[in-house]
Formats: structure tokens, sequence, C-alpha cells
């Protein structure tokens, strides 16, 4: 399988593939922190676009935090699988538990990323929302739907690589998705990278202020 050397390379090669989208002045390039913000940071170059995040938090299960019940991201909007939650028999205390927490962790990030900044209005704008990758598409989802309530005029959702299914899914939300890679089987988006070490705050930060 073809891997990519880093989150910078994968973007770069992302940016090519949305060079539809070159130039414009409507659109806007909204990374997911932390992973996304390398690869949304060259896609903007590329397209020589502005960047900024879409803070979203996973809802991991208790004990398996891998496994996500479902997102939050900036704005309240709260995204749940309902299929996993009633497959597992997850009481609704548990969720919004675990939502109460992540929503203060979504607050300092917000906090850390934009010092008082406030969003970017994407009224009438084309966004293209950027992620490392997909597993799930849990993250992408909330994603999506919070950006709807801002009104945008396309929703794009660009990724180096994803499962099949994540893809499918969100092709009924977003109103395009482009990913260069789709492995199967899929197992771990760190897998198409040959460099996946973490991206830290200080990492974001310094990527945003490229402005």
């Amino acid at each position: 399988m073809r891997r990519f050397a880093n989150r910078a390379k994968a973007g770069s090669e992302l940016g090519e593939r949305l060079a539809a989208y070159a130039g414009r002045e409507d659109v806007i390039v909204l990374a997911l922190p932390r992973g996304g913000v390398p690869v949304g940071r060259e896609v903007a170059r590329a397209l020589v676009a502005p960047l900024d995040v879409l803070i979203v938090r996973k809802l991991g299960l208790p004990g398996q935090e891998e496994l996500a019940m479902g997102a939050l991201a900036s704005g309240g909007t709260r995204v749940v699988n309902e299929e996993l939650v009633a497959q597992l028999g997850v009481p609704v205390e548990i969720v919004d538990r675990v939502a109460a927490k992540e929503a203060v962790e979504l607050e300092r990030r917000e906090q850390r990323y934009r010092d008082g900044r406030p969003p970017p209005d994407v009224t009438g704008r084309v966004v293209i929302l950027v992620d490392d990758g997909l597993a799930t598409g849990s993250t992408m989802r909330a994603a999506v739907l919070a950006l709807r309530q801002r009104r945008p005029s396309r929703v794009v959702v660009a990724v180096p690589t994803a499962s099949r299914q994540a893809c499918a899914e969100l092709e009924r939300l977003a109103d395009e998705v482009v990913c260069l890679m789709q492995p199967d089987p899929f197992y771990a988006v760190g897998m198409s990278y040959e460099d996946f070490s973490e991206v830290g705050d200080g990492e974001v930060r310094r990527l945003l202020d490229q402005r």
C-alpha cells in the first residue's frame, strides 16, 4: 500500500486534487485540530485561501476511548452514533457525561487556538473541511452538521485517506467528498503515513499564524 511521507506531503497532494477551487475569493479551508491542521495548511497554500480551524471532539466510549460514540463540535452540535450506542447498551447518562467533559476541552482549544478571535463567517462561502484521515467519520460528520447551521454555499470534505464506509456516509451529508486513498481493508489512519507523529497545540498555533 502506498503511504504519504507525512501530513504536509499529503496536504500538498490534496491541494493539487482541489485545484478547481484555487484563487477563488469565496473559498476558506477549515482544518480539524490537531492532525488536520498540517494537512490544511498545505491545502490552503495551494488554493491561496485562508486557513482556520473547526474544533470537534470525539465522544469516546469509557474504557475504549478510541471507539467513537459520536462527536461534539463548536457551537454545541452533537452527533451520536445511535446504532452503536444501542448495540452496546450505553445509557444516555454516560453519553451526556462524556459530552460534558469534552465540551470543557473544546472550549479550552477554542481559547488556545483563536486568542479571542471569533470563528470566521462562512455564510455563502465554499468551505473545504480538512482532516488527516477518516476512520469512522463521526468527527467529520459533526463538523459538517455544525457548518450547515452557519449557511455556507458549499461544503467539501477533503482528506488524504479514509475508510470506504466513512466516505460513503459523508457523501450523503457534504456536497463533495475528495479522498486520495481508500485502503481496503482499512485499519487505522496512521497506516497511510510513514510519519504520523502527534501534532501538539504549539504546532497548531504556529501553522495558524502563517497567514
